[in-house]
């Protein structure tokens, strides 16, 4: 069982791949979950979620590193003390430009590292789907995972030497199909493709089990939706 406070460690040094997770300064994040969980819980359960899926990540035997990108000193100072590394949004010209920053950000130190770009809104992540997950996108040069939904994307993926080429946002599987990115459809990877924008999403997430952080936050809080 995951901890509060406790620090996340890869034990494996030949992990693969550096992953990098955008996250909006928190007063600003998750903005649609505000009927579901009321204005004061809202950024709270915004970096309890990132905070799960880093822990996660980072959990994950194939995950060298995971590089934050944010300009939110607290969300930092947080996911800094569970082992990511934390990069200011210098761009700040919105997800996509954050996420090229964070690529450069890894290649800088390892240059021949595979990327992939993973939203902060997991939390129920879990690391064994996650590797099923990088162990297919290594077959490709460039792959990606969509949402619940089946319209956005929650990973996309860059083999070593291959630029990452991130179209997050909105219909984000159409533009990431129609740059040649093939699509990892394998069963029994729910948790990746979670990710939480409204109530609906939190509810299915906590269906699915969340992560510690997101359980204790929410169990917490006082939600204007029915638990």
């Amino acid at each position: 069982m995951r901890i509060e406070g406790e620090t996340a460690t890869n034990t494996d040094p030949t992990g693969r791949w550096s992953l990098v997770v955008p996250l909006k300064p928190l007063a600003r994040a998750k903005s649609r979950l505000v009927p579901a969980s009321g204005a004061l819980l809202r950024p709270r359960l915004a970096l309890a979620f990132a905070q799960d899926t880093v822990y996660a990540a980072l959990a994950c035997r194939a995950v060298a590193d995971v590089v934050v990108v944010t300009d939110d000193t607290a969300a930092g100072s947080a996911l800094s003390a569970l082992g990511a590394r934390v990069v200011a949004d210098f761009p700040a010209a919105g997800l996509n430009a954050a996420l090229a920053h964070g690529e450069r950000a890894v290649r800088a130190i390892r240059p021949g590292a595979a990327v992939a770009a993973l939203n902060a809104d997991l939390p129920a992540l879990r690391p064994a789907e996650l590797v099923r997950v990088l162990d297919s996108c290594a077959d490709f040069p460039r792959a990606f995972v969509t949402d619940a939904a089946g319209i956005g994307t929650t990973l996309l993926s860059a083999g070593p030497g291959v630029e990452l080429r991130p179209a997050f946002g909105g219909r984000s599987r159409a533009r990431h199909l129609a740059s040649g990115a093939a699509e990892i459809a394998l069963p029994g990877i729910d948790s990746v493709r979670q990710d939480v924008d409204t109530g609906d999403d939190l509810r299915a997430a906590l269906a699915l089990g969340v992560g510690p952080y997101t359980a204790g936050r929410w169990a917490a809080g006082v939600p204007a939706m029915d638990r």
